[in-house]
């Protein structure tokens, strides 16, 4: 099996994608960050004294998925044409659904980009949150979607 991000040292390489043509390339994930139910009735009254969580966090997602490439080091720094942070509210388990997508057009995909987003927003829930909640649970992180390039539209079938 060749691996493409090692050259013929056995050494880390970025891929070098000069050759494929641009497309139009969209990527969806989410995470789910699950809590007590009293922090998340404090984050749906605004009783956080930090601030509006969820404003935070979809800010802090967007400049996350922005930031990837200065993060995860064989990611190639993109330009993204659109960044989109949800967030579902699951009052039965006391979680918040976090759901990215992510677009560009370009060489590469975005689903680095699309997972670093949620990631980075449900970090900042935790962090904004921590002071009531210290054991909150990140978990769920996944790939729910990918189109453009070789590979064409993608959508996850099972968890």
């Amino acid at each position: 099996m060749d691996f493409t991000h090692i050259n013929e040292q056995g050494r880390a390489k970025m891929v070098d994608v000069t050759a494929k043509e641009d497309t139009k390339r969209k990527a969806v994930a989410q995470a789910k960050i699950c809590m007590q139910k009293e922090t998340l009735e404090r984050i749906k009254s605004g009783g956080i004294k930090k601030g509006d969580v969820l404003s935070v966090a979809q800010v802090a997602g967007i400049m996350g998925a922005k930031k990837t490439s200065d993060v995860i080091p064989m990611c190639h720094p993109l330009l993204l044409t659109g960044v989109d942070i949800n967030f579902t509210i699951d009052e039965e388990h006391n979680e918040i659904i976090i759901t990215s997508e992510v677009k560009t057009a370009g060489k590469t995909g975005v689903e680095m980009e699309a997972l670093t987003a949620v990631s980075v927003a449900a970090l900042t829930v935790y962090d904004m949150c921590k002071a009531v909640d210290r054991w909150m649970k990140i978990t769920d992180i996944k790939l729910l979607e990918k189109k453009g390039g070789k590979s064409g539209h993608l959508i996850r079938e099972r968890d």
